[in-house]
């Protein structure tokens, strides 16, 4: 076996249960994953790309544990009903292309499925929002189609990949409620999940997103709003083995850090510590 494969025999699985009271309460966690675009690597400024080759080592890791990928609504519903604490929460955002033709291929051969966070203001466009690129070509309307009718979840990114905290109430609309409205108009199916760009989130952000309709929304280290409508997750790259995987698992609980806006007493219901 190559000593970068992530692949474990049983007894090293064996070995991977948690042990101490720290890994058992971390694992009672729901643990999100965070990717955006798989292909192979060239150029990567912002560490946005995963290879197919890691991706499969990684869900390989995954299995291996006995845990399967799911999209994050499935992830939070059986979560709700007591179970799901073999479930991972699979993430990727920005929509692009190389996911339909890489990603969901081998999510469906793990028997795993994802949540795919798009921008329906950009469709068919690129990431025009990184200016060091490369350019990533995103998905299409038939791409984004397509991607739903494989089985994985569509959630909204906003709608042209805009920042929220800071902006004016017409372009906060647009990028919550157009976009969830646009995406479910393009799929035929209900959008429940939001996705904050470049994971950034304030109260006000939140209470948009709640208020547009969405179920749930993922950040990345919302802090004290943690809670449904900013939930914490992890980036996967290129340059993580199983070592790495198994240490982001245990410290993702602690994946919380301040965010520097005042309290204000009941605004937003069930986003707290």
């Amino acid at each position: 076996m190559p000593a970068e494969s992530l692949s474990t025999s049983p007894a090293r699985a064996r070995d991977a249960r948690p042990r101490t009271t720290f890994e058992r309460r971390a694992l009672r966690r729901p643990w999100l994953l965070m990717y955006h675009s798989v292909t192979e690597r060239t150029e990567d400024p912002y560490r946005v790309t995963v290879s197919p080759r890691r991706l499969a080592r990684q869900f390989d890791w995954l299995a291996a544990r006995g845990l399967r990928g799911v999209g994050v609504a499935e992830l939070l519903s059986e979560r709700a009903a007591g179970r799901g604490t073999g479930l991972v929460g699979l993430t990727f955002d920005d929509g692009y292309a190389d996911f339909l033709d890489n990603a969901v291929p081998l999510l469906r051969a793990h028997g795993f499925t994802a949540t795919l966070f798009a921008l329906p203001g950009r469709l068919g466009g690129d990431n025009e929002w990184d200016p060091l690129g490369p350019r990533k070509p995103l998905l299409t309307a038939e791409g984004l189609r397509a991607v739903a009718a494989a089985g994985m979840e569509v959630g909204s990114h906003g709608l042209r990949h805009v920042a929220l905290p800071g902006t004016d109430e017409e372009t906060l609309r647009r990028e919550t409620a157009d976009s969830r409205r646009l995406l479910a108009e393009l799929t035929g199916r209900p959008v429940t999940g939001f996705c904050y760009p470049y994971g950034t989130v304030d109260r006000r952000s939140a209470e948009a997103v709640r208020d547009a309709g969405y179920d749930y929304a993922c950040a990345i280290d919302p802090g004290p709003l943690t809670g449904p409508y900013a939930l914490p997750r992890v980036h996967i790259g290129e340059a993580d083995t199983g070592w790495r995987l198994a240490v982001k698992r245990l410290l993702h609980p602690l994946r919380r850090r301040a965010v520097p806006e005042p309290e204000r007493p009941g605004a937003l219901s069930g986003a707290g510590r």
